[in-house]
């Protein structure tokens, strides 16, 4: 019972905004202080022809923030989903594959803090606050030395800090949530006196700046009336209320000392609330004519949280003019709780009261606490990076507690509680690299990261080698090519593409050995005019010590360190050629990407076999993917933004033949390989409409007028998901001898209004 009202309680805040279909058949500016002046910087595009980086992507705030959303919900993860060599786990969910790998290969970090989860609403939405984002990369391969831990990708996502001039801030209301933010400077002691190219005026500029940025959902407000309708028309003397609700809670602070070093605090808090509690009365007659009574009472309660609770300390020294520091400690907790409790009361006239109590509880967590030191050196030809850093690791992925009592005619008291034992891994690390650049029209990028990983008594070693390198064969033309080897000491098992409470991360152990792979990427980038960047790269990925699922087993079950028995390690591949046209300047922006890929799997070790050993194809390879973004600014008030997103179906595992046992007596599905079934393909069209009011005072307090509200700019969007109501697949299922396709997301309009000051 208890899985099954677990999947009606993870299908409610669907019901809000999905329809379920059955058919037959996804610049940043720097800013240097000087006294007397601010300089501001243009800051060199990390693809483009003059970066030795390559197989990496920077996505401007202002294109983020303009992308027409799923329920209007601004989203850094499924705007990433849109670019060359990524895809989506499922429609709508923010679940994702980079360059063939599974969604646990992908390092995301917050203020560099790795986080675990990064999905709300079991997958839909992601944690990250549009409103708290200052800028974001992706790496998708050519990974600089310092980042190590994962195979796949490097998502970098940096919270502003603040404005040190002025205050700022906004409030939203959209379908699903309300957001507010706050940040500017604190004017407390000396501060920086600078002038203002513009107008030669001087201002202040502030040592200590700070933000804040706070949302929740307002699922359970919505549900609640509609439980309550259910309940009293569909349940006899019964009452069921519930709901759902997510709530992010970001903040930066920060303090510049006089020498230009900086102290600098971030966090971040977020959790997901399912919960339902039912009631239930009657009485009636035990026999007729007997004068007997009885009378029942019931109780049920259902609970499960998720979240994340991430807080960092970090501080930036400068040594010399061309030699730096930064060192930081950090703390992580991620982990989520189910618990159930169910009390019922029998009164009856003739033998008494009797009571039954029994309640559940299922808990996991995982916590990072680590130190890490990073240096940089510059000279005209170097530019060198290194550091070192330490992370303990606490896991305990199974704590239960299970209790039956009852009293009455017969008295039974039953009490026990299950759990693995807590686990501590070691992580160390030493890394350097340099990007030497003795021509301009050569530049050579060389790293190392030595790494190691300690649990229960057993060492694993790791010799990370990459390069890149950087030929320009015209001013606004450079190849590039590049090589990462990889080491990753967690896993993730899973048995859905989307965000669950039975997602379950476990370490290495003395068994189940790091995942390893090795990439080797080359590619062309072009400048256009100043204008866009076209990029097109082909790579090759190789990775070994893959875990999944071995055939017929699951989350369920699992008790101890068993997880261990029930998958498999084997080995995978991908390569593809990826093409990506990005225009981030004038009054059309936006990209068009397109991958071409293949990806395997093949599970053929010793009691550790898969599809009888032989390759098969990965559930998320699609070999075609096309996504086009597009934002045009009409005038000063109006922006138009749409996106069309193409792919390939994805791989499904699907009965091919039924045949009879005679033995037991039944029909036995028969499966001729794993992911076998190839999807219908998947396509959408989503609009956005954007009116902007702007304020009087254009930045400048000294025009204000009518005060910080009324000069406020006011932003209206409407946007339509699913714009010609695609239906898409989000799963296939076969009933008798008809294939059924279960789609999510019919055409979804959106409005939302906002105002910033």
């Amino acid at each position: 019972m208890q899985k099954h009202v677990l999947l009606i309680l993870l299908l409610l805040p669907l019901s809000l905004f999905a329809q379920v279909t059955r058919d037959s058949v996804a610049s940043k500016d720097t800013i240097s202080f000087r006294i007397q002046e601010v300089e501001v910087l243009g800051h060199q595009s990390i693809s483009s022809p003059e970066s030795s980086q390559m197989s990496a992507v920077e996505i401007p705030m202002l294109q983020i923030q303009t992308i027409p959303a799923l329920g209007g919900e601004v989203d850094v993860i499924k705007a990433i989903q849109l670019l060359p060599g990524v895809q989506s786990a499922s429609d709508g969910s923010t679940g994702v594959y980079v360059r063939g790998g599974g969604p646990d290969e992908n390092l995301i970090l917050l203020d560099g803090v790795p986080l675990y989860n990064v999905s709300h609403a079991m997958g839909m939405f992601s944690v990250f606050n549009a409103d708290m984002l200052q800028n974001v990369t992706l790496y998708k391969g050519n990974f600089p030395a310092r980042y190590g831990s994962r195979l796949s990708s490097v998502i970098d996502v940096e919270q502003t800090a603040g404005n040190n001039t002025m205050w700022h801030g906004g409030v939203s209301v959209g379908l699903i949530s309300a957001k507010l933010n706050v940040q500017g400077p604190i004017f407390t002691g000396e501060q920086l006196r600078a002038r203002k190219l513009s107008d030669q005026k001087d201002t202040i500029i502030a040592r200590t700046t700070f933000a804040v940025a706070a949302r929740r959902t307002y699922y359970d407000a919505l549900l609640a009336p509609l439980m309550a309708a259910v309940s009293s028309t569909q349940m006899d003397g019964g009452s069921a209320v519930g709901g759902y609700y997510f709530y992010d809670v970001n903040a930066k602070l920060q303090h510049r000392f006089r020498n230009n070093d900086r102290l600098t605090a971030s966090f971040y808090m977020g959790d997901d609330v399912i919960y339902v509690r039912y009631r239930a009365e009657d009485s009636y007659r035990s026999g007729e004519g007997s004068g007997s009574t009885e009378q029942n009472q019931t109780n049920l309660g259902l609970r499960w949280t998720s979240g994340n609770i991430m807080a960092k300390l970090q501080y930036d020294h400068r040594l010399r003019e061309n030699l730096s520091m930064q060192a930081h400690l950090s703390f992580l907790r991620f982990g989520y709780n189910l618990s159930e409790q169910m009390n019922s009361k029998v009164t009856s006239s003739e033998t008494g009261t009797s009571t039954l109590d029994q309640s559940f509880e299922y808990s996991s967590k995982l916590i990072d606490a680590a130190a890490h030191t990073d240096w940089l050196y510059e000279s005209e030809q170097h530019s060198v990076h290194f550091g070192a850093g330490y992370e303990l690791h606490t896991f305990r992925p199974q704590i239960g507690n299970l209790m039956f009592a009852e009293m009455g005619m017969s008295e039974l008291n039953f009490d026990t509680v299950y759990t693995s034992s807590t686990t501590f891994g070691h992580e160390a690390y030493l890394y350097a690299e340099d990007t030497y650049k003795p021509v301009n029209w050569f530049t050579l990028n060389c790293g190392l990261r030595a790494s190691m990983y300690g649990i229960r008594g057993k060492v694993y070693p790791s010799i990370e080698p990459r390069v890149g390198m950087r030929f320009l064969l015209h001013k606004d033309v450079a190849f590039k090519a590049s090589y990462s080897y990889m080491s990753q000491y967690v896993h993730l098992l899973s048995n859905t593409s989307i965000s669950s409470p039975t997602d379950l991360w476990v370490p290495v152990t003395a068994d189940i050995p790091p995942m390893r792979s090795m990439q080797v990427a080359a590619g062309l980038s072009y400048d256009i005019l100043g204008q866009a960047e076209l990029s097109v790269e082909g790579y090759y990925k190789r990775s070994t010590n893959l875990v999944e699922y071995k055939e017929g087993a699951s989350f369920f079950g699992l008790s101890g360190s068993g997880w261990e028995d029930k998958v498999a390690v084997g080995d995978g591949w991908s390569y593809g050629v990826e093409l990506l046209l990005q225009r981030k300047v004038g009054p059309v922006t936006g990209w068009i990407g397109y991958t071409w890929s293949r990806t395997m799997r093949q599970f053929d070790r010793e009691g550790m076999v898969i599809n009888n050993g032989k390759p098969y194809h990965a559930k998320y390879d699609r070999e075609h993917d096309l996504s086009i973004t597009l934002q045009y600014r009409i005038t000063p008030k109006f922006e138009i933004a749409g996106t069309f997103v193409y792919g390939t179906g994805s791989r499904a595992t699907l009965a091919t033949q039924k045949y009879f046992e005679p033995q037991e007596r039944v029909w036995v599905d028969y499966i001729s390989e794993r992911n076998n079934f190839q999807m219908p393909d998947y396509h959408r069209l989503d609009l956005a409409l954007n009116w902007h009011l702007p304020h009087k005072r254009s930045g400048d307090p000294a025009k204000s007028k009518g005060g910080w509200l009324k000069d406020a700019e006011h932003l209206v969007s409407l946007s339509v998901y699913n714009v010609y109501c695609r239906k898409n697949p989000y799963m296939m299922i076969i009933e008798g001898n008809k294939l059924m396709q279960i789609s999510l997301f019919p055409i979804l309009p959106t409005v939302s209004y906002g105002f910033k000051f």
